[in-house]
């Protein structure tokens, strides 16, 4: 409850202040909008600047990712290809034994 009081008098002296310190309050707003200004843009070109570096370090990771299969893919390539190789030599040897 002494919070509800201890707010309600609060909202009511700000309001008092506003009308009493009117063109005091407009200077104070004058010269903190451009610090505002400022300091927004800066945070905005710090998060610009994260977000690029995290979307080269994604496709770096894709690339990566993409590499390493087609890696895989000519590893079981080789392999196969190994495999029909000695066949073909098995087949040779079984022919010549044949003659």
């Amino acid at each position: 409850m002494s919070l509800l009081v201890g707010g309600a008098v609060s909202a009511v002296l700000g309001l008092i202040g506003f009308f009493f310190w009117w063109a005091d309050f407009m200077t104070i707003l004058k010269g903190g909008i451009p610090i505002l200004l400022f300091l927004g843009g800066i945070l905005a070109v710090y998060i610009g600047v994260d977000e690029i570096q995290d979307k080269l370090l994604e496709e770096r990771h894709k690339q990566e990712e993409s590499l390493a299969k087609a890696r895989e893919e000519i590893e079981m390539v080789r392999a196969k290809a190994e495999q029909y190789k000695e066949e073909l030599d098995k087949m040779k040897e079984e022919k010549k034994k044949e003659s």
